[in-house]
């Protein structure tokens, strides 16, 4: 399928195929004693080594990172905003990754090819996303972890199913998820945030397209330097997979879309 990413919408010129065979991380022992931090700034993680990728890492099963850093060199090392780069990992379906590190250059971090889980993952300055999710009626679960500095979104929900994000800290981004709002095939989206830490600066928690259907569940949520309120909790969009730029569509809860209350929203 051919697809291009506009800023907004998310969409790409087309599905990436990745680079070098498959990643080889120690199981078991490297993590071993490792807790699951805290998703705050003040509990950031300390990196236990680092390795430069130069191309795509293809992985699948479950892969234990031991808190490596990986960090993008030569075609994933240009450390812009450019549409289409590749990620550091493109995860198989079914595929769990967990206790990584990823510094920057970031490229497009992680691509889900379908269903994953990311457990305790942190982005130290996102590339053009931290985490894109592919795939027809899939599952996909980020669970702890953090990123920061997203210049544009953090995760990107291409595919169709449920994304359900919990105990995660994001920090310093324009938007936190969103529904791809002009991809060329368009699905119902089901987003799930909970138990998070959103802290400034920040313009949109989430974004959805009302027209297919999406909606995005705000529980536990604590919004830091933001006294102003002036993150959007849930930004709804008319999408299209034209891909033109979506329209807005209103701001606000209402039990379909957009499911929160204001007991929901923490700010401090």
């Amino acid at each position: 399928m051919t697809e291009r990413t506009s800023r907004l919408g998310g969409r790409r010129r087309r599905v990436i195929v990745g680079g070098a065979g498959a990643l080889a991380l120690t199981l078991g022992t490297l993590a071993t004693g490792l807790t699951l931090p805290t998703a705050t700034a003040a509990t950031w993680p300390s990196a236990n080594g680092s390795e430069a990728v130069s191309a795509t890492k293809n992985i699948s099963g479950s892969v234990d990172g031991g808190m490596k850093r990986y960090y993008g060199t030569g075609a994933l090392g240009t450390g812009g905003q450019n549409e289409d780069q590749d990620p550091i990992f493109k995860l198989a379906d079914g595929t769990t990754l967990k206790n990584v590190i990823i510094g920057a250059p970031a490229a497009d971090g992680i691509h889900c090819s379908g269903s994953c889980t990311l457990q305790n993952v942190w982005w130290e300055d996102v590339g053009e996303d931290a985490a894109t999710f592919r795939g027809t009626g899939k599952t996909f679960t980020v669970t702890g972890g953090g990123a920061r500095k997203a210049e544009d979104k953090i995760f990107q929900f291409n595919g169709s199913g449920t994304l359900n994000i919990s105990n995660f800290a994001g920090q310093d981004f324009k938007t936190f998820v969103r529904s791809c709002g002009n991809c060329s095939t368009q699905y119902k989206r089901t987003i799930t945030v909970t138990n998070t830490e959103i802290t400034a600066p920040g313009s949109v928690i989430g974004g959805i397209n009302t027209n297919y259907g999406d909606s995005l569940t705000l529980r536990g949520i604590t919004i830091v330097g933001d006294s102003s309120k002036k993150i959007i909790p849930c930004q709804k969009y008319i999408g299209n997979n034209t891909g033109a730029e979506p329209t807005k569509n209103g701001t606000g809860p209402d039990s379909t879309y957009c499911k929160y209350s204001a007991s929901d929203l923490t700010y401090k």
